[in-house]
């Protein structure tokens, strides 16, 4: 019989759960950085073989909103636990297992499999893990334990073959050659988003969102129209920078990775516009595919 089942990537913010989510489905799906916050959408992956299809999803890190943008990001979180086959939680030696109790008690009651990821045991020594095994063994008795590193693959393999084992016979809920359940633009905006986040500090990153205006493939090139929306004038100036040397530079980051994921030549130009205090506006979180309901 053939096996599919969603395995659902949760946890807080920072723990590299993106960088998990990479290494799990081979191709990088969630943009990753040092900044908090990064994922904002609930992403899939998928991987397939002609005996399997695991669904990986990647969430936003869980957190206390403080406006609805990241209310929207915390349902996606919230979603994630009700529909898993296998529910990824993962942690890293660095946070408190008393961090967000709230999400975790949400995390006992979850019906499927639990595998709790410790990531970054690179960062500690054996008596520190096993004191945190100890921790979290007590918080989530149901779950099973696996201390990994997800940026050296540690110990990420013995998780995928236990993931194998744990999901249901199914057959495959989309196509065998879909990668994920986004469409080209979503990775275009997400691209720009990263270098967005790697370039300028503060709260820029936070208050910037992407759309693609335009996305036109032809033979040789794919001609790409971006916006760029920010939440003040003030925030526009600093994105464009002095003679639009910063939105230059962004850009031509952008475009590189751009090409490299669609293995093909690009033209890129990219505007930006003032949305004031989008990320608090139902119209216009909506209009960007956010969840308010």
């Amino acid at each position: 019989m053939h096996k599919s089942g969603f395995v659902n990537i949760v946890g807080n913010p920072n723990v590299g759960k993106s960088t998990l989510m990479n290494v799990l489905v081979g191709e990088k799906i969630s943009i990753i950085t040092s900044k908090a916050q990064t994922t904002r959408h609930r992403i899939l992956g998928i991987v397939n073989t002609d005996e399997y299809q695991i669904v990986y999803s990647d969430t936003p890190g869980v957190l206390r909103p403080n406006y609805k943008l990241q209310e929207s990001m915390l349902k996606f979180s919230e979603s994630a636990l009700s529909d898993a086959d296998v529910l990824l939680y993962v942690t890293d030696v660095v946070e408190k297992t008393s961090k967000n109790e709230g999400f975790i008690r949400k995390v006992q009651n979850v019906s499927a499999p639990v595998l709790l990821l410790i990531n970054k045991i690179d960062q500690t020594n054996q008596e520190g893990l096993e004191a945190l095994v100890e921790e979290w063994r007590t918080l989530l008795p149901k779950a099973e334990i696996y201390p990994i590193s997800a940026l050296n693959k540690f110990n990420v393999d013995v998780v995928k073959k236990r993931i194998m084992q744990l999901i249901p016979e199914s057959p495959p809920y989309f196509e065998k050659d879909a990668l994920t359940d986004r469409p080209a633009r979503f990775f275009v905006t997400e691209i720009v988003r990263e270098k967005i986040l790697l370039y300028y500090q503060k709260e820029i990153p936070y208050s910037v969102e992407v759309i693609v205006e335009e996305f036109k493939e032809e033979q040789d090139i794919i001609n790409i129209r971006v916006l760029i929306i920010v939440e003040r004038d003030t925030q526009k100036g600093i994105v464009i920078g002095n003679k639009g040397l910063a939105l230059k530079k962004v850009g031509a980051m952008a475009r590189k990775d751009i090409e490299r994921f669609f293995d093909k030549k690009v033209f890129l130009t990219m505007y930006v516009k003032v949305e004031k205090d989008w990320r608090s506006r139902d119209n216009l979180l909506r209009q960007y595919g956010y969840r308010l309901d």
